[in-house]
């Protein structure tokens, strides 16, 4: 008995130890709510969250600030890490040197996007890990990406950067001071929109040349390699097709939707897509998945869906919300951020097979019959990046249409597709058993935002139920947690603490998500909420002498420069999302504010625009919307039940992208009255549903015919 205590004793001695120890090896970003930020939380490096103590210790020290932003789901950053801030030797270096702050891209973009724009100016590339050094004024003076621990051809490594950073910090205080007020220079330059020439047809015109100019036949998109989704891209030219029924941008549209779901960028056997491709045929991704690549590339394939009525984008799209609903929708109703590309310290483990694997889970005739059609090879069907050689692995992509494979080998269809399936099922719970990649489990309200949209988009367009309330609970979440008492949002929630500053992306796709969930629902509380977030949106964060939204809000992080943004990345820019929204919302109220606010946007950024139509194909749709006569729809019954839902459906089933919709109950009209109080006329007839189709205000005669109706619209 004595024996057995001792030896407990001693067991919990150890693991005491063990705890301080690790414990007192912690750096200062162990108490941060970032996933990216702990990541780092061991590192020998004395990392510092960005805030004024890093600040602080490099004035009074005397020292540069050394910034690195990345985040979580990044595979180059797990590199960098490995290879430079978990050496003892290089974190020497920066220790002794440096104040070394992290900052989490996903948190705080304001921060991310002035750096990588000086980072882009002084070397002509960016990406991450971004790596800054700077005064602890926050000015830099140098910029790069990603470092090894030794230099590499033309890469110096950290070892080589270090000691010559410190020289020029030391001895050449002259030339840095140049540098830095040049730097100053070009931001005050790049930052500072005036209006510009208005746009026009022309402009877009322009924008969609640009598209076809770039356009691969052979596989979509547009480029060669690497090849990101940019579903932004393709909602353009799907209304351009609807407006101006130009045949070509249907085309780039569906060969591309098509080409990326045959495409190893799209998990077959999981779901959901990876970040990009790094070659021309959608073949071989970085395998991370983010939240809201599955919200853009969805909002793309409903659109398609409405305009062809081709039930493979409905049934793609399914699959889209299939993976998120099961894998990154947390208990409260919010969407988590991203899986990694890595697991077990490489990239793209979980998500491969080797020929043996498929054959022993499935058999060999069906083993190989899915090894066939997916593209495997014995010897692997892809090659290590870094090093050229041929992989043993196997990553799942179909070469052409299951449907041909079964013509061309005499097998049904119909009984190819349940066997697939089957077999998918079968190997998707053999993959749950692997270790996997880290899921980034930090709730953003911009990229909710998103996901509110295309859920509710889904629900009303695939007419699922199961959609929209889960838009319905996540915009609840949202709004219920991520919300001060004066109705400004935050930025994240995790682990039930919420914070961090917004930014215009925030409250643009939140405003975005509750707009299409109210046109899907048709609750007025979507829509008075929408409005309220816009009125602080316009407060906080509006140039009111220029026009056009800034990054950050007003009372916000303190840079160099307010930063503006116009250009589209992988995601809209939030001035162009601001834009639409604004737009919508002239159209809600009828209040010419709004439209005003989104005049003054299109000629802030007109100049950049103008110079590079295709790189802002998302403020050229909102433009697009704003141009060509948007509808407003009024649908008025005695109540709202299931038969009304079901007329009101039937108009949004027309695909008339440029329209919005309200639906009037008369029996509780109140609130809907002061949100749009030239609805306030509109009234039924002969207590049937009745429909009034208007354009800029003014109706046609209104109808209780639904068919009239649609053909008012058409």
């Amino acid at each position: 008995m004595l024996k057995h205590l001792t030896l407990l004793i001693f067991a919990l001695a150890f693991f005491t130890n063990c705890a301080k120890k690790e414990s007192h090896n912690m750096n200062r970003l162990k108490d941060s709510d970032s996933p990216y930020l702990l990541q780092h939380k061991n590192n020998p490096v004395d990392w510092f969250p960005w805030g004024e103590e890093a600040f602080e210790k490099a004035k009074k020290e005397n020292k540069p600030i050394f910034l690195s932003i990345g985040y979580s789901t990044c595979h180059w950053c797990h590199v960098m890490e490995h290879e430079s801030f978990e050496d003892q030797q290089v974190a020497k270096l920066m220790n002794d040197n440096f104040v070394s702050v992290k900052v989490d891209r996903e948190e705080m973009p304001e921060v991310d996007h002035l750096y990588m724009s000086v980072c882009q100016a002084m070397t002509g590339r960016g990406g991450w890990p971004l790596t800054i050094v700077m005064s602890p004024d926050k000015e830099p003076f140098f910029a790069g990406t990603y470092f090894p621990k030794t230099g590499r051809g033309n890469r110096p490594g950290m070892l080589e950067l270090i000691p010559s950073l410190m020289n020029a910090w030391n001895n050449k205080q002259e030339d840095i001071r140049k540098t830095i007020l040049q730097v100053n220079n070009y931001l005050k330059n790049a930052n500072s929109t005036k209006p510009g020439s208005a746009l026009s047809k022309a402009t877009i015109k322009e924008a969609f040349g640009n598209f076809i100019d770039r356009y691969d036949s052979d596989f979509g998109g547009f480029g060669k390699s690497p090849k990101f989704p940019s579903p932004h891209n393709l909602l353009f030219l799907l209304r351009y097709h609807n407006e101006y029924k130009d045949p070509m941008a249907k085309t780039m549209v569906e060969k591309t939707l098509s080409k990326m779901r045959l495409g190893g960028i799209f998990d077959h056997i999981g779901f959901g897509f990876h970040r990009y491709s790094t070659d021309q045929e959608w073949f071989l991704p970085h395998f991370e998945k983010m939240l809201y690549d599955q919200a853009m590339i969805s909002l793309a394939y409903l659109e398609a869906f409405e305009l062809t009525k081709k039930q493979e984008y409905a049934d793609i799209t399914h699959e889209i919300f299939t993976y998120v609903l099961r894998d990154m929708t947390d208990s409260k109703g919010g969407f988590y951020s991203a899986e990694d590309a890595d697991s077990e310290g490489e990239e793209g483990k979980f998500y491969v097979w080797t020929n043996s694997e498929i054959n022993k889970i499935l058999g060999p005739i069906e083993g190989k019959q899915f090894t066939d059609i997916f593209g495997f090879k014995e010897d692997g069907n892809f090659h290590d990046e870094a090093t050229g050689q041929l992989v043993s692995n196997n990553i799942p992509y179909l070469k052409n249409e299951i449907t041909e494979y079964g013509k061309t080998n005499n097998i049904d269809i119909r009984s190819l597709k349940t066997t697939l399936e089957k077999n998918r099922i079968t190997l998707f719970k053999h993959r749950e058993k692997r270790i996997h990649p880290l899921k980034d489990d930090k709730i953003l309200t911009d990229w909710n935002g998103l996901m509110i949209a295309a859920l509710a988009n889904g629900g009303k367009i695939l007419k699922e139920s199961k959609y929209i309330n889960a838009a319905e609970k996540s915009a609840n979440f949202i709004l219920d947690n991520l919300k001060d008492d004066n109705g400004r949002l935050y930025k994240r929630y995790r682990n039930g603490s919420t914070g961090l500053q917004p930014h215009i992306d925030d409250y643009a796709f939140l405003i975005w998500g509750l707009l299409n969930l109210y046109e899907t629902n048709f609750d007025s509380y979507y829509l008075k909420s929408a409005i309220e977030l816009s009125e602080i949106m316009v407060s906080d964060f509006l140039d009111k002498e220029n026009g056009g939204f800034f990054i950050g809000p007003e009372n916000g992080e303190k840079l160099i420069i307010r930063s503006k943004d116009s250009y589209d990345g992988a995601i809209p820019s939030g001035n162009a999302v601001a834009a639409m929204n604004c737009i919508r919302l002239s159209k809600f109220t009828g209040d010419t504010k709004w439209k005003e606010i989104s005049q003054n946007t299109f000629l802030a950024f007109s100049e950049g625009i103008n110079r590079v139509p295709s790189a802002h194909s998302f403020m050229l749709t909102s433009f697009l919307f704003d141009l060509e006569n948007p509808k407003e729809i009024v649908v008025v019954a005695n109540e709202i039940n299931s038969e009304t839902i079901s007329l009101a459906r039937k108009i949004q089933d027309t695909y008339n992208p440029h329209s919005v919709i309200v639906l009037k109950d008369m029996s509780n009209s109140a609130e809907l009255d002061k949100i749009a109080p030239w609805t306030s006329s509109h009234d039924t007839i002969d207590d049937q549903v009745t429909f009034y189709i208007c354009e800029n205000f003014s109706c046609k005669r209104p109808t209780t015919d639904i068919d009239i109706a649609i053909k008012y619209l058409q």
